[in-house]
């Protein structure tokens, strides 16, 4: 049975953040995921996290100005400064909450930079940050992002972020695979999961359309949960979706998988 953690960016939103985290407990979950911890006093994250009784499985390396549509800043060649800052920021909060994963996002490539150039930055970047978090026992991922929600990601396919991961070269550096996104972008999602079932290190799920909960939308989760079980994914798989209802009534999907 998949082992489910609850994204506190997207549910339980009804809350304060630092409430969300015995929300989720309440709900059945054992771990927990979100996107960023930054804005958060350190003491006051870290006793949430201790009383609420949840693991923190994965966050995100700080990734620019967020509300202003920023997605990232690893492929940002006049950034990589800011880049490095922000790993050793997100591993002194890792080590605080427990969390032995993160996650790179690529960004938005500048408009007046090549291709080139911006995956050059991209991939030197990742190295820095696999080795850095590798020194510290965390695991970095990099998940594609689709295109559709965020025009001009710089990795938005499984293909191209493996590419990646192939020429970084590292055996701390694995991909987060995210279903909502893998399916707008490319679909085959169960061929794709067992196929690279080695090199993916966290999954995340929403329906589509929509970024509903599973059962909202064209996706086979049923079919996808047994299939995970059936080639053997024992990670965790984060519920990032946008609740259609009150979040705690839209769990139905889950009490088939408790």
């Amino acid at each position: 049975m998949p082992r489910f953690a609850a994204n506190l960016s997207f549910l339980f939103t009804e809350r304060p953040f630092l409430e969300r985290f015995a929300a989720a407990r309440s709900a059945g979950f054992a771990a927990v995921e979100f996107h960023f911890p930054y804005e958060h006093d350190r003491a006051a994250l870290a006793e949430v996290v201790l009383t609420s009784g949840v693991d923190v499985v994965l966050f995100n390396l700080p990734a620019g100005d967020w509300a202003a549509g920023e997605r990232g800043i690893a492929c940002h060649p006049r950034r990589i400064a800011e880049f490095q800052d922000g790993v050793g920021q997100a591993i002194e909060y890792a080590r605080l909450l427990g969390c032995s994963r993160l996650n790179c996002l690529a960004g938005i490539a500048p408009g007046d930079v090549t291709h080139d150039k911006a995956r050059e930055t991209l991939v030197e970047n990742l190295r820095f940050a696999a080795a850095v978090t590798g020194r510290a026992g965390i695991e970095l991922v990099l998940e594609p992002l689709n295109t559709r929600d965020t025009p001009g990601f710089f990795v938005s396919t499984s293909r191209a972020a493996l590419a990646l991961i192939k020429a970084v070269d590292s055996k701390n550096l694995r991909l987060q695979y995210d279903i909502y996104h893998a399916q707008v972008m490319e679909g085959d999602l169960a061929r794709t999961l067992q196929e690279h079932l080695p090199q993916i290190a966290h999954i995340q799920l929403a329906d589509n359309p929509g970024r509903h909960e599973p059962g909202s939308g064209e996706i086979n989760f049923p079919y996808l949960f047994r299939h995970l079980d059936q080639i053997g994914y024992a990670g965790w798989v984060g519920c990032e979706y946008k609740p259609s209802r009150r979040t705690e009534d839209s769990f139905g999907w889950l009490e088939s998988w408790r």
